[in-house]
């Protein structure tokens, strides 16, 4: 779970930039047009809409652009129909991914991801090859000097969290997707502001790696990050602090 907080987290980072914000204003329009189409377009009653929303806000996406999104899925603006599909394969080291995309010509889809593996020593895997070995949950993330870790921890495992766990500088808190809405409740009404809270799926074992094949698989999670029609990469990989800081400078 570690190494895939600490890409979530890189990220995040990289989405300061320019080029890289427009990728993820991309990646937030498609979930949110997918989300109303398959929901509606009533935040208050569609949870998966309103997560999506939540994180258009926290990347600073003008409300009209937003709006436009939403009219898309429901249908009151005519715009290409968007499918969601997942693959999977292995990366370096052995690594499991679960890729997820959303797309409106499938097949231009999987030849760039088979493309893009294929370039960075992944290779794509039979479906269900991978997906077993991870697991629906929500993962928020809260800087450690907002808060108490016991103060926290009463605070999230009342909501229904499953757990919380200090990694570095953030604590990262574990809920089922149930539950996941709750405890973001709880954590809004106290004031604290996550750096990340998102639906995701986390692997059930980690497949440690040393400095080379972690520097091949940060090349290729950043490559795939850049695939167009990409929206989400999981993987099974675990990455020391002391590599991490090394290959990141």
């Amino acid at each position: 779970m570690s190494g895939h907080s600490k890409w979530s987290t890189i990220k995040h980072k990289k989405a300061a930039t320019d080029a890289k914000r427009g990728k993820l204003f991309s990646k937030v329009i498609k979930e949110i047009t997918v989300a109303a189409r398959l929901g509606g377009g009533d935040i208050a009653t569609n949870p998966r809409l309103r997560t999506a929303v939540a994180g258009a806000k926290a990347a600073n996406m003008q409300s009209a652009t937003l709006q436009k999104a939403i009219k898309k899925g429901t249908g009151e603006i005519a715009g290409e129909t968007i499918e969601e599909i997942a693959y999977e394969g292995y990366g370096p080291g052995g690594v499991a991914l679960l890729i997820q995309a959303m797309t409106d010509n499938k097949n231009r889809s999987v030849s760039d991801i088979r493309a893009c593996l294929g370039k960075n020593g992944g290779n794509m895997g039979e479906l269900g090859c991978v997906g077993w070995m991870f697991d629906s949950k929500g993962l928020i993330a809260i800087p450690a000097d907002q808060i108490d870790e016991a103060d926290l921890m009463d605070l999230v495992l009342e909501a229904g969290a499953e757990d919380i766990s200090s990694e570095g500088d953030v604590f990262e808190i574990i809920t089922s997707p149930a539950d996941f809405e709750a405890v973001s409740k709880a954590i809004d009404a106290k004031g604290l502001k996550p750096t990340m809270a998102e639906l995701t799926m986390i692997p059930q074992n980690t497949v440690k790696l040393d400095e080379k094949h972690a520097a091949a698989m940060l090349k290729l999670m950043d490559a795939l990050d850049d695939v167009d029609d990409v929206q989400k990469v999981y993987a099974n990989f675990d990455i020391s602090n002391e590599i991490m800081e090394s290959l990141l400078g």
